[in-house]
């Protein structure tokens, strides 16, 4: 048997290098290492592409969600598992929703990452009590609540991306210019997400924002 080559994304690089250390020590391959999405991108080959990417969501250039979108988009059979230190149900229902086939917590032992990585090889996805627990809670909390996660589930990309930009000191022209869009697509945005968040300003944007994982307070 092949052995299982993995790529590593998380933007700090003493973790990142133990982490690799212990995917090494575990018998698999550490293809790549790449502090963010866009390097992992730019480093991938279509030659030697590897079975699993160990994806951090919190990156200070392009995080694990759009990642892993991209991974899914361009190439599928790529797998990825998130790795994180957020145990929120929203963070984890959007990896998955983005294509993740399992979500571990960064705190986990040696032997529950080589279980996830095999079950994700040899299953196509690993569902670890932490994520069967959430999602349960999630299913089961949707209809008694009008929660975030719900909420976040019905935003598309694009949207997640300019209520990230909103979250900023931008100006709504500076975002337009950000995102390649016209400052009328912009405001189209911003009132479709006022009334889909049944939102009334961008205080209360940043403010769903940060309660639903999409920024980070530092």
């Amino acid at each position: 048997m092949n052995t299982i080559k993995i790529a590593l994304a998380d933007d700090h690089v003493l973790l990142r290098k133990g982490f690799a250390g212990l995917v090494t020590n575990l018998g698999y391959e550490v293809l790549l290492e790449c502090s963010d999405g866009n390097e992992l991108i730019s480093k991938l080959d279509k030659a030697n592409l590897p079975d699993i990417v160990l994806m951090d969501i919190n990156m200070a250039g392009m995080d694990g969600y759009q990642t892993t979108s991209w991974l899914r988009q361009h190439y599928p059979l790529v797998k990825v598992l998130a790795v994180s230190m957020y145990d929120d149900e929203g963070a984890i229902i959007r990896m998955l929703k983005c294509g993740a086939k399992g979500y571990i917590l960064k705190g986990a032992e040696p032997a529950e990452l080589k279980q996830a990585i095999d079950d994700v090889i040899t299953k196509g996805v690993h569902y670890s009590e932490l994520v069967t627990g959430k999602l349960l809670h999630s299913i089961y909390s949707a209809d008694e609540n009008d929660n975030g996660t719900r909420k976040m589930m019905e935003l598309n990309d694009r949207e997640i991306e300019f209520l990230k930009l909103a979250s900023t000191e931008m100006t709504y022209k500076e975002i337009a210019q950000n995102m390649h869009l016209s400052p009328r697509t912009i405001d189209g945005y911003r009132d479709a997400l006022f009334e889909k968040l049944n939102i009334k300003n961008r205080v209360g944007l940043v403010l769903f924002a940060i309660k639903n994982g999409v920024v980070q307070l530092n």
